[in-house]
């Protein structure tokens, strides 16, 4: 299957199954878009061991869904306010750390007996300590960045352009992210592309699908406001 169709798939289950949260959210509360941001960061750093290749830019496999967690983000932000979006983002990070200890004891726990399955075991869920520490760093940083950035822009256009508020936080902490995540897993490591390249590839593919989800987010918050309940959910907290 060439790049162009992975790509479009990826993408597109990405975005719909960070929708479908928003949507079962609707009906029964904002747990539902918190329990798909802590899997999608968790999936996330699993597939950040493996680099694939867009367009001829190389970028780690986890890209399409760590940028997902930015639309969902930025919708809790809109409906629920800057408090309830960086709760999310520090449960999101707490689930994370609940996860990696039994993995990490699972991996280092001998094998009843040799087998390729347990290797392929220890060797995807093995997660190298400097891939881990980046994905934690560039996380915390940039998604608190963009709670704060979508919260800044949201008071400055007075709730006025989503487009804006959401493209305008979500370009620069992406960036961030970028920058960071790459320069912490990658560096030092001979044999690859360079950082820069690196980086400047995740950041182009992470800026095409922040702006494929820019329809996206105005379908999902004019879902939001024509559901009664959904409304005072969101005024309680």
């Amino acid at each position: 299957m060439n790049e162009f169709v992975m790509f479009f798939y990826w993408g597109l289950g990405t975005l719909l199954i960070a929708g479908f949260s928003v949507i079962l959210a609707r009906r029964f509360g904002m747990e539902f878009i918190v329990a798909t941001m802590a899997g999608l960061l968790i999936v996330s750093n699993i597939l950040a061991v493996k680099l694939v290749s867009i367009f001829g830019y190389t970028v780690p496999a986890g890209v399409f869904t760590f940028a997902a967690i930015y639309l969902l983000t930025d919708i809790l932000s809109e409906r629920w306010g800057r408090r309830a979006a960086q709760r999310a983002v520090w449960t999101s990070f707490y689930a994370n750390l609940v996860i990696l200890f039994p993995v990490i004891i699972a991996v280092n726990w001998q094998p009843a007996f040799p087998s390729e399955i347990f290797e392929s075991f220890d060797s995807v869920l093995g997660l190298a300590p400097r891939i881990i520490l980046a994905s934690f760093v560039a996380y915390l940083i940039s998604q608190h960045h963009d709670v704060l950035a979508f919260d800044m822009w949201k008071k400055v256009t007075k709730g006025k352009f989503l487009w804006l508020r959401n493209n305008a936080s979500t370009f620069v902490s992406q960036f961030i992210d970028s920058v960071i995540f790459i320069t912490i897993a990658f560096a030092g490591i001979p044999g690859g592309p360079s950082l820069i390249e690196m980086i400047l590839a995740q950041y182009f593919i992470k800026l095409m699908i922040a702006i494929l989800d820019t329809p996206l987010i105005y379908m999902l918050t004019y879902l939001i406001d024509r559901v009664s309940f959904w409304k005072s959910a969101t005024n309680e907290v």
